[in-house]
């Protein structure tokens, strides 16, 4: 029977699998976004965000705990200074999976996996979009000509 084998294995074994998650989460604390494969992307939100969770009790614990899994200092550092404050209100969904398309080599669905909290740059594509006005290309081709046209006008009137 295979009761109880719904996990993810990667096509890898179990010591490859925890080190390509460890390796994974803590680029994805470090740098807050990072691009990979759709598989990759569910199976390290699974490992991931317990980690996430764990990191709003800041006790000797947790940091401990944390530790054996990331294996990085400076990864569990930023993970319980910066990160966790910014997640300490939000009950659980700090990881955000947004599909990119499919790679040229092997044709592997790819997307980029985020921290919820940390989109300043779609915060900035929404303010971009909102600010923008929409203009006629014809309207501007002829403000442009007449603007170029009172300079000139305006060169050749002082100098007379």
């Amino acid at each position: 029977m295979r009761h109880n084998k719904k996990f993810n294995h990667l096509g890898r074994t179990h010591s490859h699998r925890e080190a390509l998650l460890s390796n994974m989460a803590c680029s994805l604390i470090k740098h807050k976004r990072i691009n990979t494969t759709v598989a990759k992307a569910k199976a390290l939100r699974k490992y991931v965000e317990p980690l996430l969770t764990k990191s709003k009790d800041d006790s000797t614990n947790s940091r401990r705990v944390v530790f054996s899994y990331l294996q990085n200092k400076e990864v569990v550092t930023e993970l319980f200074r910066e990160v966790a404050q910014k997640i300490a209100t939000r009950p659980g969904g700090y990881t955000r999976i947004i599909k990119t398309g499919f790679r040229l080599g092997d044709a592997a669905e790819t997307c980029f996996i985020e921290l919820v909290d940390y989109d300043e740059n779609m915060m900035k594509q929404k303010a971009k979009k909102a600010t923008k006005v929409r203009r006629s290309s014809k309207k501007k081709e002829t403000a442009v000509v007449e603007e170029e046209a009172s300079a000139s006008v305006e060169e050749v009137k002082p100098a007379e």
